[in-house]
């Protein structure tokens, strides 16, 4: 398993690139706009993105979730109580996006304000 993460201090924004090596297989987690760095990074580990989960709307920047669906042909995954006006995956506490090497499993959790939440655990 690889685990990058990337951060972007002036929004405080934390984002990842999970990675089987296995399958070649790779999931970016929350995408900051500039998607660039996640595919070269993918590219030069061998790996394809093939998957972006959002654990939440961003209202305070906008992902590259729709930018990765349109350049690597990744799978958006967003959680249940969501609505877009583009395809997703829906997925619910405890769905599991299984490969060889990996699982990522949904953990609902509530966010602040009241808003629904999701993120991803490895085991």
């Amino acid at each position: 398993m690889i685990l990058n993460q990337y951060y972007l201090g002036c929004l405080a924004h934390a984002s990842y690139l999970i990675g089987d090596e296995a399958t070649s297989t790779a999931i970016i987690v929350d995408p900051q706009r500039d998607v660039d760095q996640y595919v070269v990074d993918a590219a030069a580990m061998g790996l394809s993105i093939r998957h972006v989960f959002l654990t939440h709307f961003h209202a305070d920047f906008i992902a590259g979730h729709l930018e990765l669906r349109d350049r690597c042909g990744a799978t958006i995954y967003l959680g249940s109580e969501a609505k877009a006006e583009y395809a997703f995956v829906t997925m619910n506490d405890g769905d599991t996006l299984d490969f060889p090497g990996l699982r990522l499993q949904v953990l609902h959790t509530l966010a602040t304000q009241s808003s629904r939440s999701r993120s991803l655990s490895s085991t």
